[in-house]
């Protein structure tokens, strides 16, 4: 049951940063202010999808991958400390102040910065958690004792 919640969990979490990221990109290719303002607040309105999927897939990994010594659990641990560093230092921020400044019409040179530094950080994570989920997979396959040796 546990493995079947960091499942659903994790694909939560990656579909919903997809979304993200490919909202972003949409409103800005249209260069519609208000678009790219209501792309940025409904941004700021899915972290709570995010947050909460993120910590259960965080958490259920975590207790899922306890004891095991595999390299593969191991991998997907790092990768998950740099997705929880970036979502936290860069990603969670970059959203609030990108709505505020997006409800008040500044999209001045700050906005393009932040705007961009968000995608870069936004694409890193679906990269990452997308490793992850096909480790994650992986590991599904393969026998349990094998991985728990190492």
């Amino acid at each position: 049951m546990k493995a079947k919640l960091h499942a659903v969990a994790g694909g939560v979490a990656l579909l919903t940063v997809v979304c993200f990221w490919i909202s972003t990109v949409g409103a800005e290719l249209t260069g519609n202010a208000e678009t790219i303002a209501a792309a940025k607040a409904a941004i700021l309105a899915g972290m709570v999808v995010l947050i909460p999927a993120m910590i259960v897939a965080g958490g259920s990994g975590f207790s899922l991958g306890k004891g095991w010594k595999s390299p593969v659990v191991q991998h997907k641990k790092r990768r998950m400390r740099i997705v929880a560093a970036n979502g936290l230092l860069v990603l969670l921020p970059s959203a609030y102040v990108l709505a505020g400044w997006a409800a008040e019409g500044r999209f001045a040179a700050a906005f393009i910065i932040v705007q961009t530094l968000e995608l870069v950080a936004g694409a890193a994570n679906i990269a990452l958690l997308s490793l992850n989920m096909r480790d994650g997979l992986a590991l599904r396959r393969k026998p349990v004792r094998a991985l728990r040796a190492g």
